[in-house]
């Protein structure tokens, strides 16, 4: 049985635990003739939650420790003749667990069964083309050690699924029961239960920062691998973009970050003046009937996929600044441009800024905008010396957040900036950014043993601390300037 259908069955099991240990609570009552510590429906939760916690628990763990111990007892098995010159035993362990995953699909499909799975040989079969067809591509011809071992790898899987489940519907069974024999009057089943909630609680305010530090992890392990491959000074200060997938690459990274750096400052300059002004006029001279129209239908520009931002940037606005603008000036023959992306992106992080200066310029108080208006300032001399200086810090962290979700943009750079890695100060020439090289770096067939495939975790690491440091940044100055005008 799947994972799926054993947590089913364990929810089915907390359901009827549920029941169970309600109808159980109220025959004690009336056979001890005391009066109940807690109401019947905890006693319950209690028989519920004991038979789906531990088991669920012991589900996630088994699920997660299962792959490796597996991996690691038969990654042992593989001689050195299998790997490939120059690959890794990773790789063939990778196509190890992809053949495993495959023949586990035929078999479902019923045109192979585990006595011919048995007696099938690699060398003898056409065990590539069966495999493609339950959609696992591999590109190479399957060697006998490597299927054989798939296979085993098939079987120690199969045998620890089935020990899994077994241990997980043990678990659930037990421990309900045991919940259930507890249950007598003066049981503190109120207790249990909130106890439970409160850790479900505490378990998933820790999602949030568990994930950061699993995604801080993964790119800091595989960077550390990649800089003990290409030297960090040649990485950080080289002027070259040159990755050759066959060894002697140049890697630097200063021409992607002005390239994120320049479309994004393009983007920047388009938005940020529009969007004060929007939420300006929005906040300080729109009539309710207009907002409540205005306000919303710009907001939809920010659910607007960005593929079709991407698709708008290569159709329509790369066209016109080339025929328009770059070619009559000399300035370039190109519709992918930073003038392109930096522009659409622009018409992109407009809602964003416009709905949090917003909410910012109406969250300034009232008694400011009287006060001003009975020194007799006018609207705009309110707006100008009061409102915006009290509401600066907001906006400015508005900015910033706004910046950092531009120079995390991918798509809207892929269609309309292309992927030429050059440090350039035309506006109208193709450049790249860090995101669409990760991109590009880890699409196809990849290895992850090489320097020009590690060096996308390097990329995203260096993102990822480019764009904390603005968050906090802007984080520091609300928090800073905030309590002045409270």
């Amino acid at each position: 049985m799947t994972p799926s259908v054993i947590v089913l069955i364990v929810l089915g099991l907390s359901i009827a635990g549920y029941f169970v240990g309600r109808q159980t609570a109220l025959k004690v009552a009336r056979r001890d003739g005391e009066k109940l510590h807690s109401l019947p429906g905890y006693h319950g939760q209690s028989v519920a939650l004991f038979v789906a916690v531990p088991a669920l628990f012991l589900m996630g763990a088994w699920l997660f420790l299962q792959p490796a111990l597996i991996e690691s007892s038969i990654s042992g098995k593989i001689p050195q003749s299998a790997v490939p010159e120059g690959g890794a035993q990773s790789l063939v362990m990778f196509d190890v667990r992809r053949i495993a995953d495959g023949l586990t699909q035929i078999i479902a499909k019923g045109d192979v069964s585990e006595n011919d799975l048995t007696d099938m040989r690699a060398d003898v079969t056409d065990v590539r083309a069966r495999l493609a067809e339950v959609g696992v591509a591999l590109g190479s011809d399957v060697s006998p050690v490597v299927f054989q071992t798939a296979k085993e790898y098939r079987a120690v899987d199969l045998t620890a699924s089935f020990i899994r489940n077994i241990a997980v519907l043990v678990v659930a069974l037990g421990s309900g029961v045991w919940a259930w024999s507890r249950i007598q009057p003066k049981l503190r089943a109120r207790n249990i239960s909130e106890t439970f909630i409160k850790a479900l609680l505490m378990g998933s305010s820790l999602v949030a920062i568990l994930t950061t530090v699993g995604i801080v992890g993964s790119l800091l392990f595989e960077s550390i691998s990649f800089f003990k491959m290409y030297p960090a000074a040649k990485f950080f200060l080289s002027t070259t973009w040159n990755p050759q997938f066959r060894g002697g690459s140049d890697l630097g990274f200063l021409p992607l970050l002005w390239g994120t750096l320049y479309v994004s400052f393009v983007a920047l300059a388009l938005a940020v003046p529009l969007g004060l002004m929007i939420a300006i006029y929005l906040a300080e001279y729109a009539g309710s009937r207009l907002r409540s129209f205005a306000k919303p239908a710009i907001e939809v520009l920010a659910g607007i996929p960005t593929i079709v931002y991407g698709l708008f940037a290569l159709i329509t606005v790369g066209p016109f600044l080339r025929d328009w603008i770059a070619q009559p000036l000399g300035l370039g023959s190109s519709s992918s441009s930073v003038m392109t992306a930096g522009l659409v992106m622009g018409i992109m992080l407009i809602p964003f800024i416009s709905s949090l200066s917003d909410d910012i310029i109406n969250s300034v108080p009232q008694a400011m905008r009287d006060g001003s208006y009975g020194l007799g300032a006018t609207k705009s001399e309110t707006i100008k010396q009061v409102i915006l200086p009290a509401a600066l810090p907001g906006i400015v962290g508005a900015f910033l957040l706004a910046a950092s979700r531009a120079i995390g943009e991918t798509m809207i750079v892929v269609m309309g900036a292309g992927a030429a890695a050059r440090l350039d100060l035309n506006p109208f020439e193709a450049m790249t950014t860090i995101t669409v090289k990760i991109v590009s770096q880890l699409t196809g067939d990849t290895e992850f043993a090489s320097p020009e495939t590690l060096v996308a975790f390097a990329l995203g690491l260096t993102l990822f601390v480019f764009t904390l440091c603005l968050n906090i940044l802007a984080l520091y100055i609300v928090r800073k300037y905030r309590e002045q005008y409270e």
